[in-house]
């Protein structure tokens, strides 16, 4: 067994309790949660559609990140890190602070359960999606980088609950948040997203964050190819 499967087989039976315990008892909402991502609080929060989409699935432009499922466990807790400053975020940390511990748990659970589908998005110069393919898969020996898909799963699928998919993400908003967790300005997983995104430079981070945004249609289009 592996160090990612024992973190990811603690964190499954550990999210249950630790969501329950950050909602006061309060079982995740979906319904109240689709309610705050279209309308936004009482307490001053904006829905969250206005720019992630109600859909989860923001804009082609990469400027927010794709919400949509995402497990209920990962968002919450980034909500809370923004909350804490474990985060920082302009746009993000005044309206996590507004979200109530009840809102952050129905919000979270709404958009885990929207299975919405992934934009067609324009592919990036061929070599460089290759390069992010073999730091993807391979990592570096010399430059001693471990692949990403040994925590994010096979083809950036994801570890639920608490490593979130990259497949169909938006490389402006991979590379900006590996360059969030160079610079310190992300300090959730310092010991080792901030220990990876480090050795990390401007190439191999745009190159990771291309491969993984088109990896998604990829994947669709060899599943469609075999259905014929």
């Amino acid at each position: 067994m592996t160090f990612r499967h024992l973190i990811s087989g603690a964190a499954a039976v550990l999210a249950p309790t630790l969501v329950q315990a950050q909602s006061g008892g309060h079982p995740a909402y979906a319904k109240h949660g689709a309610v705050v991502a279209a309308q936004g609080t009482a307490a001053g929060a904006p829905p969250c559609a206005q720019c992630h989409a109600f859909n989860g699935v923001s804009d082609a432009s990469g400027a927010f990140p794709r919400l949509a499922g995402q497990s209920a466990y990962y968002l919450a807790k980034q909500l809370r890190d923004f909350a804490s400053g474990e985060r920082a975020s302009a746009i993000m940390s005044p309206i996590a602070k507004a979200l109530s511990p009840d809102d952050v748990a129905d919000v979270a659970a709404y958009f885990a359960t929207v299975n919405a589908p992934f934009l067609p998005l324009k592919t990036d110069d061929a070599a460089l999606v290759k390069h992010g393919e073999e730091l993807a898969k391979v990592g570096s020996a010399e430059r001693r980088i471990q692949n990403c898909n040994n925590c994010h799963g096979p083809d950036g699928a994801g570890e639920p609950p608490a490593i979130p998919y990259l497949a169909g993400q938006y490389s402006h908003y991979i590379a900006f948040t590996l360059q969030m967790w160079q610079q310190g300005f992300r300090k959730n997983s310092l010991n080792t997203m901030g220990v990876i995104a480090k050795k990390l430079d401007d190439q191999e981070i745009a190159a990771v964050a291309a491969y993984y945004q088109q990896v998604q249609s990829t994947l669709e289009t060899v599943e469609s190819q075999g259905k014929d």
